[in-house]
């Protein structure tokens, strides 16, 4: 797999390069506008994460946010030091919910964020987006005893669903049109989500599949549970910014592009889906997707269906 990869990325890298030169540009002189200018202005940087998503970003045993999110913001956090000249730039880190992080980038309390939001058509309303920096598919959590192994197996029963998520519209939606009488329970954040699931007051949860992986690799009877189903959506995960934002656009499209062509995102990739991963040292073992095979080798900001 490595060695195939690898010889996609290689390919791509010199047809990257020409796409980033209007970056290169960019850094050479442009005067500073809009959260740039306000992070050089301040002095701060605000950056929101979220406290419980396995393996993108979630507390560690100190507190302290880590994951395959947060080494991709650490990263990105260098580059704007760099184009800033503000190697001691302050920065602050503020936890965010799938039903607050729009509102706080609007109204100016967080400046950006790369967790787990979905970049689709209708959020482009409101926010733009970074290149993709991961691809899913929303699928189904549940354990192997129920039998159920797709969506047509919920029929009439409890199903949990992150509030506020594009897997809460799909199946609400699935649930009116085809008549399935589910009962479905919405939970704060992933963690509420599988208590739901583990105590069995949920037969199912459905959520993106790599978060799936990170729920069922904490549990202590992991082997019980199944991810199944036929996925409902292919998703992309980008930086989300504000409207109209292209400075800082453009520094996060090269960060994320750079990464994913010279194979330092394979490298990301592997310390959190197919290695020991804190707290507890456990091993989502979650493959590397075609659409994420796909990403690294042309990197773009695309909108998956």
């Amino acid at each position: 797999m490595r060695t195939t990869l690898s010889t996609c990325v290689s390919a791509a890298a010199a047809a990257v390069a020409l796409l980033l030169a209007p970056m290169a540009a960019f850094g050479q002189g442009a005067p500073l506008e809009g959260t740039l200018k306000k992070i050089a202005d301040d002095g701060v940087v605000v950056i929101g994460y979220r406290e419980a998503s396995i393996p993108f970003s979630y507390y560690d045993d100190a507190k302290m946010p880590v994951g395959y999110s947060m080494d991709l913001t650490a990263l990105i956090l260098e580059r704007i030091k760099t184009k800033l000249g503000k190697p001691d730039l302050q920065i602050r880190k503020l936890p965010i919910t799938s039903q607050n992080r729009i509102s706080l980038l609007q109204n100016g309390t967080i400046d950006f964020e790369c967790t787990t939001t979905t970049h689709n058509a209708s959020r482009e309303q409101q926010v733009d987006f970074s290149n993709t920096f991961f691809a899913i598919g929303t699928r189904l959590l549940a354990r192997k005893s129920t039998g159920i192994k797709d969506f047509p197996d919920l029929k009439g029963q409890n199903v949990v669903v992150g509030a506020g998520t594009t897997s809460e519209i799909l199946l609400r939606k699935m649930n009116a049109e085809q008549g399935m009488g589910m009962n479905i329970i919405s939970a704060k954040d992933h963690s509420e989500s599988f208590l739901m699931l583990s105590t069995g007051r949920a037969k199912a949860m459905m959520m993106d599949d790599a978060l799936l992986a990170g729920e069922r690799a904490k549990a202590k009877d992991a082997s019980d549970y199944v991810i199944t189903g036929t996925a409902q959506s292919r998703e992309a995960y980008g930086c989300m910014i504000r409207k109209g934002d292209a400075q800082l656009k453009a520094l996060l499209d090269q960060t994320i592009a750079e990464l994913q062509t010279s194979g330092k995102a394979v490298t990301i990739y592997d310390k959190w889906f197919r290695s020991p991963i804190p707290p507890r040292g456990l091993n989502l073992d979650f493959d590397l997707s075609d659409d994420m095979k796909a990403l690294f080798a042309a990197p773009n900001d695309k909108v998956l269906n």
